[in-house]
């Protein structure tokens, strides 16, 4: 156990210095296998596949001070798909661009529709649904969300939400919280040491 407390504030300090930890690999890995998994199920089923793990695991989440600052973002929404609608969603997140419009969408297909890997179509259909007005060229937001980097490659020519941009719509509609976290984001981009 006392060998884990001190992998755990190594990677908490590497963290906070901006370095990337020599495990964060097999973790992107582990990260994508689980969600690829727990997307198929529905919102309870996914709450007890995670609490068995943390069982399974004796993991005592509460208990980890960075846990509590990740559920501190959790969104205001019921777990029960059926009582967000898209166009509620989107009002309540008052994005301001086109860009930050798509982030939205992504974040609520991957969310509340279990569609975490999404095309252009897929984006137009619940802007749609949302009642938004209608892109003028929804290709060319998609790649401009894409450069600003809410969103990243996904397999077989598909997007998804990327971590900024999940972090960017959870801050909304406090619009200075959603600056402070792509302005933490950049912070630690620019911390990264260059590899020779």
């Amino acid at each position: 156990m006392e060998n884990n407390g001190k992998q755990q504030n190594e990677h908490e300090q590497n963290l906070a210095n901006g370095q990337t930890p020599p495990s964060i690999g097999s973790e992107v890995t582990a990260l994508q296998t689980i969600l690829e998994s727990v997307s198929k199920l529905p919102p309870d089923a996914r709450i007890r596949v995670l609490d068995y793990v943390a069982k399974a695991y004796q993991l005592d989440l509460s208990a980890n001070p960075r846990m509590a600052e990740m559920t501190s973002y959790a969104p205001n929404y019921s777990e029960k798909t059926s009582q967000v609608s898209p166009k509620t969603f989107i009002a309540d997140k008052k994005p301001i661009t086109d860009v930050e419009r798509v982030a939205c969408l992504a974040y609520y297909l991957a969310h509340y529709r279990q569609t975490p890997y999404f095309k252009t179509l897929d984006i137009s259909k619940l802007n749609t649904e949302a009642a938004q007005p209608k892109f003028s060229n929804a290709a060319f937001t998609i790649v401009n969300a894409t450069n600003s980097g809410y969103l990243v490659q996904a397999t077989k020519g598909q997007k998804q939400l990327s971590a900024m941009g999940e972090r960017y719509v959870l801050a909304l509609p406090d619009r200075d919280a959603a600056k402070e976290e792509l302005a933490q984001l950049n912070r630690r981009k620019r911390k990264k040491p260059n590899s020779k």
